[in-house]
């Protein structure tokens, strides 16, 4: 039997957190003690051989950016770039952790709806796995960011974003199982779905 397998094995199901921190639109943003000019996003502050591994950034059709990057023991932290003003915004935090982050961050986009893949976990930038996987979608003026917690699991590989950018699904398959977590422009999130394998 699969769950008698997983078990022997020493693996735990995945635990799903629902987002219960308070939305990052209603926090104060956090400064940045690098300071930079209004021309370029801010970079992580995380040492390593490539340290643009913790950052990301993606072009939306409008000639917006989003760049989003890591704060050693502060978390994931957005900033999005208007070409009206040519100046990119304040750090906002996403989501807060002293957990040290993995290595890099998924963004994509379509329309005026961009989807954030994040993870954390102790020694995770090393190859361990995460103990903390977000999924983030920003929509429309970029002001407001909804994120899930999925704690124990391997993290999700992308996003699909459908129904011109009212709908996002966030997937992960294995040979073990299917993992997807939608969100909706009207609802938010739903709690994420594990299929395993028979």
């Amino acid at each position: 039997m699969l769950i008698a397998t997983a078990l022997a094995c020493g693996q735990e199901r995945p635990v799903p957190q629902a987002t219960v921190t308070a939305p990052a639109q209603d926090r104060a943003p956090t400064p940045n003690p690098s300071p930079q000019g209004d021309d370029e996003p801010r970079k992580s502050n995380i040492e390593g051989s490539d340290p643009r591994w913790f950052e990301g950034e993606v072009s939306l059709a409008d000639g917006r950016r989003v760049a989003m990057h890591y704060r050693l023991g502060e978390g994931l932290f957005e900033q999005h770039y208007n070409p009206k003003s040519g100046k990119w915004t304040t750090p906002r935090l996403i989501y807060g952790t002293k957990t040290d982050a993995c290595q890099s961050i998924k963004l994509q986009a379509r329309g005026d709806t961009v989807t954030a893949i994040a993870n954390f976990g102790r020694y995770c930038a090393d190859g361990e796995p995460p103990t903390e996987s977000i999924a983030a979608v920003g929509l429309g003026g970029l002001r407001k960011w909804d994120h899930h917690l999925t704690r124990s699991f391997d993290g999700w590989e992308h996003a699909e974003i459908t129904d011109d950018g009212r709908k996002a699904t966030f997937v992960s398959r294995s040979t073990v199982v299917e993992s997807t977590l939608v969100w909706t422009s009207t609802g938010g999130f739903t709690n994420p779905v594990f299929k395993y394998s028979d």
